[in-house]
């Protein structure tokens, strides 16, 4: 499938801090333990996933009474968020590497 100037523009709204938020609530499977562990309350993280679920047009995890289970979906995004993340972190480092303190 060829992405479409649509698809390029919807790629761009998707935010590091909802990719941030996704990975911890997918990695703590709790909304909760995700907000602690990103030092934010629970109701702008799942505000977070919500935005994020729209910008991409699917569910991705299942809500549960003991959490969140990733869908097929989240567990396809989840491979793509941890590169974004670790590509975000490489080009910062490699960027304070070359730039001159002051």
């Amino acid at each position: 499938m060829t992405p479409t100037a649509r698809d390029a523009v919807d790629s761009r709204t998707v935010s590091l801090t909802h990719i941030q938020s996704f990975v911890a609530v997918a990695e703590e499977g709790h909304v909760g333990r995700a907000a602690r562990r990103l030092h934010l309350t629970q109701p702008p993280l799942s505000r977070h996933i919500l935005a994020l679920e729209d910008e991409l047009g699917t569910p991705l995890f299942e809500r549960t009474a003991r959490g969140m289970r990733l869908l097929p979906a989240g567990e396809a995004f989840l491979a793509h968020a941890r590169r974004i993340l670790a590509e975000v972190d490489a080009a910062v480092h490699t960027v304070r590497g070359v730039t001159p303190r002051h």
